[in-house]
């Protein structure tokens, strides 16, 4: 597995090395660290932040490939991983305000929309990886989601949670569609939503993974912000589709980018439906067929 961190220099994006070297310590992944001088003059203040987060790596015994470039940060960041392949691209972000778009640096939006790698956007301060909630519609293409975030859950002994939110009903129907809400009651049928949310779960049990199903009713933004503040979760992962243009950038949909938006907590978002699926299924069966290392330490 190869991952690449991309620095600024900024606090956050320290934080993101810290909460993304637990993924790559139980990978045994190969490490890079990214930093982009925006300004002349800047440069030792920006090759001081990646000795930092070099040193940082060194704690989890991994030993990071230090890259810098000059130029705007998203250009460079998205040259690089055309020329490179990555199976993860690790990113911090901050606030930017305090509603809509402003929430989030555009930066962030850009990089995630225009990589092909899965990435994870850092946001805010995590020591520890043990519980993953797994945004599902439910739908077959998101496979490549659940087996990616499945194989990190694996490797860090983490349990991951599927969630899928049910439109709400009209006010006449709730009694007679309650059982809808029953999770049991959906695997067990052999409605399409049922052999597709089995299937999921299948897939995570097969590597080991414990995991719990949910299905909620109402709009699917409302319900996923309810049930991260119910639960207090370490990641949560998303999926994005492939906007068909010749720039091969993708859609992440107003679900993913508002959990970006509004989430506290490290968000991962994974590529569905496109070629890169399949590098993904190499990386998969490449970390499976690798002994397990020590656990990821944590701060």
């Amino acid at each position: 597995m190869k991952i690449v961190f991309c620095s600024d220099g900024s606090s956050q994006a320290e934080n993101a090395v810290r909460f993304g070297a637990l993924i790559a310590a139980a990978c045994q992944a190969e490490t890079s660290i990214l930093g982009i001088v925006e300004k002349t003059g800047h440069e030792d203040t920006v090759m001081q932040a990646l000795r930092r987060a070099q040193e940082i790596l060194k704690e989890y015994h991994l030993n990071a490939e230090l890259i810098t470039k000059a130029g705007r940060p998203v250009r460079e960041i998205i040259k690089r991983t055309q020329e490179t392949q990555y199976d993860l691209v690790v990113i911090g972000a901050a606030r930017k305000g305090t509603r809509g778009p402003l929430c989030m640096s555009a930066r962030a939006y850009k990089i995630i929309e225009s990589v092909e790698p899965p990435v994870l956007v850092v946001i805010g301060e995590r020591a520890a990886l043990r519980r993953i909630l797994l945004c599902t519609g439910g739908a077959e293409q998101a496979d490549a989601t659940v087996n990616f975030a499945g194989e990190i859950a694996r490797r860090v002994n983490a349990s991951v949670d599927l969630l899928h939110v049910l439109a709400e009903p009209p006010a006449m129907y709730v009694n007679l569609i309650k059982s809808e809400e029953d999770a049991t009651q959906i695997l067990e049928s052999s409605s399409k939503l049922g052999r597709s949310l089995r299937h999921q779960k299948e897939l995570l049990e097969k590597l080991g993974v414990p995991c719990e199903v949910h299905l909620q009713h109402g709009l699917v933004l409302d319900e996923l912000l309810h049930e991260l503040q119910r639960t207090d979760y370490d990641l949560v992962v998303s999926g994005s589709s492939p906007a068909h243009d010749r720039l091969r950038t993708y859609i992440m949909g107003n679900v993913t980018r508002e959990i970006v938006n509004r989430a506290e907590l490290p968000v991962l978002v994974v590529r569905s439906g496109t070629k890169s699926d399949h590098g993904l299924g190499g990386l998969i069966n490449h970390l499976l067929h690798r002994p397990s290392g020590p656990p990821a330490k944590t701060t």
